[in-house]
């Protein structure tokens, strides 16, 4: 059948009489050899193999590179994980502290979230789980848990929640913006004292403080890979501009932290700051835990929960006998917050903005003898709603519920679990069987939002100077109102004129008199 395919295409006829009976004969002896089951449909490929060979060279040691396809770069990079790592030297009892504080069963969660329908898949998470063992491994860490995925537009996000030991915080490395007051009008007033130019009574806002370390919003430290395998990036603190500004804008994430983030309001800090606001949010509103299963310390005093106004720390309650699934279900007062609320400064703890240092107050004492009639300023203080809140009392939003749950399985309802997800943060989900539960996250990191995205308009314009005749401008008067003033300024001038010859005139009577 291949001589007859040749015979149709005339090639025996072009080779034997065009001097290429010798590649006719190296096709042949390759399929004889090769014996390729298709061999008329890819005859031509097998004529250009051998036309090819005919151009290489035979001890040539040169080899050409071949290209490494994303999935064997990916594997290249995951190898590491599936090596066992070297814990010699370590004592067994801080082996064994480590194994069972800092690292969690992920595969033991994700087999329940599997059971709600919400997970990455068995091969996607057993890397995510050996990925928290390399971290847990290379950092001073006490409690690690999968926070969850943030999808990207480029490249995704998977977030790890940690708490290092104590004495063992890492300090941020970033650059804070600290904004300096300056009072440009007095400086300027101070250097030249002839021109009296008018002082400006705007005052810049103060700015809100972070919140320190294992408090607030900063009460977790997150690290970030793209892919398991990959680099843990460590994410810097949370500022309340920045979770302020990001309450009030939505960007979609690329997968580099790297990026700015162009937006109005324009944003403190570039994509990973806005991840970490982004995270801190959804941790506040969607993290939440069975009824019971937390509870408040008894070593914290009565004069700090009375000064502070509620507590912001709690422990495992180890009487916690567990609810059944079914009133987890049926009632969400059996779940509660766990996470501190953000408020509307960008802080878990309110921060008074108008309260000063004692230099400062001095200085201001001083100020307001020599201006009297200023009152002092109040700002009532913000208090949001205390810990181990039930999520009964969340606020719709347009009659939509916060929250939504259902059994995993209602054929088989004694053995299924309670699925929590929030219609607020689509991608936020929690699940318990009554006595366990855990807390997880896959989406794009944005609030839901009845109505489309608009931004925010310019706030109005502030007025800086006071207004008055010395700054303000005036309409040119008109030829009658210049004659008028004219006319008033030599009236007013005459009598003095008048009265200064009729004094010169008594000077010499006087001296008249005198001879």
């Amino acid at each position: 059948m291949l001589l007859q395919k040749l015979f149709d295409m005339h090639i025996i006829w072009n080779f034997l009489f065009s001097g290429r009976y010798d590649h006719l004969s190296d096709m042949l002896t390759k399929v004889l050899d090769e014996r390729p089951e298709n061999a008329v449909d890819i005859i031509e490929s097998i004529s250009q193999d051998v036309k090819m060979a005919h151009f290489r060279k035979k001890l040539d040691t040169l080899q050409n590179e071949n290209e490494m396809l994303p999935i064997y770069e990916t594997a290249e990079k995951q190898k590491a994980l599936f090596l066992q790592g070297n814990l010699e030297g370590v004592d067994q009892e801080l082996e064994d502290e480590i194994a069972e504080n800092s690292l969690p069963n992920v595969m033991e969660s994700a087999f329940y979230f599997e059971q709600a329908g919400v997970g990455l898949g068995t091969d996607e998470t057993y890397r995510i789980f050996l990925a928290l063992k390399q971290l847990t491994d290379t950092h001073p860490i006490q409690r690690c848990r999968f926070w969850g995925k943030i999808l990207g537009l480029e490249m995704n996000y998977i977030v790890a929640e940690v708490e290092f030991r104590e004495g063992e915080d890492e300090e941020d490395v970033e650059d804070e913006d600290v904004t300096e007051e300056r009072d440009d009008g007095d400086s300027d007033a101070e250097e030249n004292d002839e021109d009296e130019l008018p002082r400006t009574f705007y005052k810049t806002p103060q700015v809100i403080p972070k919140e320190e370390n294992r408090t607030g919003a900063n009460k977790y430290v997150y690290f970030v890979c793209n892919e398991p395998g990959g680099p843990w990036v460590k994410l810097p603190s949370v500022t309340p501009a920045q979770i302020v500004t990001a309450r009030k804008i939505k960007k979609f994430f690329t997968g580099r932290l790297e990026t700015p983030i162009v937006s109005y309001p324009p944003f403190p800090g570039n994509e990973s700051n806005y991840l970490r606001a982004q995270i801190a949010r959804i941790s506040a509103g969607t993290h939440v835990s069975p009824l019971g299963f937390y509870q408040f310390g008894e070593e914290e005093g009565e004069e700090e929960e009375e000064v502070e106004g509620r507590r912001d720390s709690f422990e495992e309650n180890p009487d916690f006998e567990g609810i059944q699934v079914i009133d987890l279900v049926e009632s969400l007062s059996n779940w509660v917050h766990h996470v501190q609320h953000i408020l509307s400064q960008g802080r878990c703890n309110w921060f008074n903005p108008i309260q000063k240092s004692e230099e400062e107050e001095e200085e201001e004492d001083e100020e307001k003898e020599e201006e009297k009639g200023e009152e002092p300023e109040y700002m009532e203080q913000e208090v949001g709603p205390p810990l181990l809140t039930p999520i009964s009392e969340d606020i719709e939003i347009q009659n939509i519920p916060p929250w939504t749950t259902r059994l995993s399985s209602t054929l088989i309802p004694q053995y299924a679990i309670a699925v929590l997800r929030s219609n607020l943060w689509p991608g936020a989900y929690a699940f318990s069987n009554g006595k366990k539960f855990e807390n997880f996250y896959i989406g794009w990191g944005h609030k839901y939002s009845p109505d489309n995205y608009t931004p925010p308009p310019p706030p109005p314009v502030y007025q800086e100077y006071p207004s008055g005749a010395e700054i303000t401008e005036m309409d040119d008067p008109s030829v009658e109102e210049e004659q008028a003033s004219r006319a008033a300024r030599e009236a007013a001038v005459l009598p003095v004129a008048e009265m200064g010859e009729s004094e010169e005139d008594e000077d010499e009577d006087d001296d008249s008199d005198q001879e």
